[in-house]
């Protein structure tokens, strides 16, 4: 693999993360059920940041490089 591999970068997560832990969390601890759907979604968003990171590593040791993206809209799609 020659071009390096795009992944999101570590901000979105932890961006997401923050909203959760400090706004929604926050804003639905009167509805137990919310409140449960809430916390499994940061739970699964924790998830998916340690696979990222799992797989960033997998990268280093094939010696592929990553291309942390940030907005979409500054990729140019391939023809």
């Amino acid at each position: 693999m020659s071009e390096p591999l795009p992944l999101p970068s570590h901000v979105h997560y932890e961006l997401l993360l923050q909203l959760l832990e400090q706004q929604t969390l926050f804003a639905a601890y009167q509805e137990p059920a919310l409140k449960l759907e809430v916390s499994e979604l940061i739970s699964t968003l924790r998830k998916a940041l340690s696979q990222q990171r799992q797989l960033e590593e997998h990268c280093g040791r094939l010696q592929i490089k990553v291309d942390y993206r940030w907005p979409l809209n500054d990729v140019t799609p391939a023809d």
